[in-house]
């Protein structure tokens, strides 16, 4: 065991469970249980905005899965990450103002509370939340995989119980600290992301001989390695600019990010959070992917594309400045993963319990039930995790092309459309998640370009068709219920 780079690790831990401590006097004393443990009650200021979005956003796949396979394919994979750049400015344009306005009017906590007031039918939001719950544990599952090798290098201990104590770690702060003590963890582990991936790229270009050594030694092995084509020629320019909608442009459909555009406290804090998050976004994945390709010559033959963080680390720089670098992909581990199990958490509580289970539930039912599907939630995803791939990066991105197939046209003409109906929604997200999984796995690169691109497309057609075929069913119904939907004008 390295102890000299495992202390430093311990460090991060022990402020994380301080941190997540603290931010549960929040939860202890809050009127509103509901509004703090899910959405911290709308309060977020620019700086925590904006290094939450991009901690939870920067995952074990950008700091773990994104370098192993950069690792394999060679610059290519920088070029295709680099569409990620204005992830964090193209969301908050998009929703920004308007979705946090119409979110308070609407007293929503999470998108589906959006999704259940605008278009008022139980089976949008009984698909939303199974989507979510869904899709989001593949999401987990890779965030725990990540954490557990991390851990598994530097200890020298077996997956399962370097699986175990991340887990373990993960839980506890994140059942008793709610969004609060995520969002703030995440500044803390946003920073740490930050300086931790300016060290290891400086260690890695010196001990690779510099860029052009690095360069010469790349295309000396495989030259397609400096192309933007990928080791083996198969990121075509038509897969890596579709790739923009999966990693850019469809973002702003996943619940994990949308959430933080309802959470900000205002205006100015949203447009301070556009600022820092892109550059720290663009800084962050730039550099770390930088890493996997130039850390090939220097640690050539390394089998399992997950593991090339940790030995790099451990290779270029000494053993206690590694542990301090190595708490950056462990920081965006932990911080996805909180945000992902506090979401699903959500879902299950808020949207399917007290919407249609137990409405009038109290408040002392509502928290112990809340901290006790978040702790079984975990234990589930641990289960999941036992049996890794060997590239977690796929694991994550299958999940955010089922969220964005499911929810990207709901939200995004939910706000600025107002003839989108519930039939109009509902034919969506079915025509969106079945494609995308039917592509997925039979037809992978249809045309050439990510499997998540059509069923987008063809998701936006079924949305506006059904919902202009139906238009006059739908308001004759609303009529008969006594309903007048206004669109989503704040």
């Amino acid at each position: 065991m390295n102890w000299q780079a495992v202390v430093p690790l311990i460090g991060l831990l022990i402020v994380i469970f301080v941190v997540g401590l603290w931010a549960s006097k929040a939860v202890r004393t809050s009127n509103s249980f509901i509004q703090e443990y899910f959405l911290g009650n709308r309060n977020l200021g620019g700086f925590v905005l904006a290094m939450t979005m991009t901690a939870t956003y920067g995952s074990a796949s950008s700091f773990i899965g994104g370098p192993g396979t950069a690792y394999t394919e060679g610059l290519g994979w920088v070029l295709l990450a680099m569409t990620q750049v204005a992830t964090g400015y193209f969301v908050l344009m998009v929703l920004g103002k308007k979705f946090a306005i119409v979110t308070r009017k609407y007293h929503a906590v999470t998108m589906v509370d959006f999704l259940k007031e605008r278009y008022r039918s139980k089976w949008v939001v009984l698909l939303s939340a199974f989507s979510i719950i869904i899709f989001l544990f593949s999401a987990m599952a890779a965030q725990w995989i990540g954490g557990a090798r991390l851990i598994e290098s530097l200890l020298g201990i077996p997956y399962t119980g370097a699986l175990f104590i991340f887990a373990l770690s993960v839980l506890i702060y994140v059942t008793i600290g709610g969004f609060r003590a995520v969002a703030l963890t995440d500044a803390v582990q946003g920073i740490i992301m930050f300086v931790g991936t300016l060290i290891l790229l400086i260690a890695t270009i010196i001990a690779g001989g510099g860029i052009s050594n690095i360069i010469t030694d790349l295309s000396t092995e495989n030259p397609n390695l400096i192309t933007p084509f990928g080791a083996d020629g198969t990121l075509t320019p038509a897969y890596v600019s579709s790739f923009w909608i999966l990693v850019g442009v469809g973002v702003v459909a996943l619940p994990q990010i949308a959430v933080r555009a309802m959470s900000y406290k205002n205006a100015r804090s949203m447009h301070r959070a556009l600022i820092i998050g892109t550059i720290v976004v663009g800084f962050i994945m730039l550099n770390m992917h930088l890493i996997g390709v130039f850390a090939r010559p220097i640690l050539p033959g390394i089998e399992v594309g997950d593991k090339v963080m940790p030995l790099i680390a451990l290779e270029v720089l000494p053993n206690w400045l590694a542990g301090i670098v190595l708490a950056a992909p462990m920081a965006a581990i932990m911080s996805t993963v909180d945000s992902l199990l506090l979401l699903v958490s959500s879902a299950v509580v808020k949207d399917l319990y007290l919407n249609y289970i137990q409405p009038k539930a109290s408040h002392t039912k509502v928290k112990r039930l809340s901290m006790g599907v978040t702790g079984l939630l975990g234990v589930l995803v641990f289960i999941m995790a036992l049996d890794p791939p060997d590239l977690i990066i796929w694991l994550n991105l299958f999940a955010f092309g089922g969220l964005e197939a499911a929810f990207i046209w709901p939200v995004i003409m939910g706000l600025y459309w107002k003839k989108g109906n519930k039939y109009g929604v509902l034919a969506s997200m079915v025509v969106g998640i079945v494609l995308y999984v039917l592509s997925d796995q039979f037809y992978p690169k249809p045309f050439g370009l990510h499997s998540v691109v059509l069923p987008v497309i063809l998701s936006f057609v079924a949305y506006v068709g059904v919902s202009l075929v139906t238009q006059k069913r739908c308001l004759g119904e609303n009529r008969g219920k006594g309903i007048h939907i206004k669109g989503t004008r704040p």
